[in-house]
């Protein structure tokens, strides 16, 4: 990683597995969504989410600021809440209304977060369920700062 003094080939550990990230995306409690106001400028907040071996899921009030800004720009960036061994995802957050979806996500939350919720958290006409597609990623190990900075890049599908 030129300018952070990383290191390279047989110097460096090598690129950290999509696996080690995984972990990371399934275990964070929180995540930081990070959308954009109208104007531009970066509006960030923590949410609860839950991540299924492709997608990240998240909900918010349908009113909310980064639901807003996410239905006017879906691109986003989302962050695991350790900042010592992070993984920072790009990507595009879409709104999901298909009933299995919800249901489907409601079970992870509930399962992750130790909750009973009900559809009712999940339902569109008050709250917006997001998926969020990954166009790339960034992950490093806090100890082996210049030896594991990895990048994944996703195919999209567009």
């Amino acid at each position: 990683m030129p300018g952070y003094g990383v290191l390279g080939g047989a110097e460096g550990t090598g690129l950290l597995p999509w696996s080690w990230a995984e972990e990371r995306l399934a275990g964070s409690h929180n995540y930081w969504v990070i959308s954009l106001w109208p104007d531009g400028r970066p509006h960030a907040m923590p949410v609860w989410g839950v991540w299924d071996s492709r997608y990240l899921w998240f909900s918010s009030g349908g009113r909310s600021r980064k639901t807003r800004n996410l239905i006017a720009d879906p691109r986003c960036v989302v962050a695991v809440e350790n900042a010592t061994d992070p993984v920072v995802m790009e990507g595009y957050a879409e709104v999901v209304k298909e009933v299995s979806d919800l249901v489907e996500v409601l079970a992870l939350v509930n399962a992750k977060y130790s909750t009973d919720y009900s559809m009712e958290l999940m339902d569109p006409a008050a709250n917006a369920t997001f998926r969020v597609r990954l166009t790339w990623a960034f992950g490093l190990v806090g100890e082996d700062f210049e030896g594991s900075p990895t990048r994944w890049v996703f195919d999209t599908g567009e």
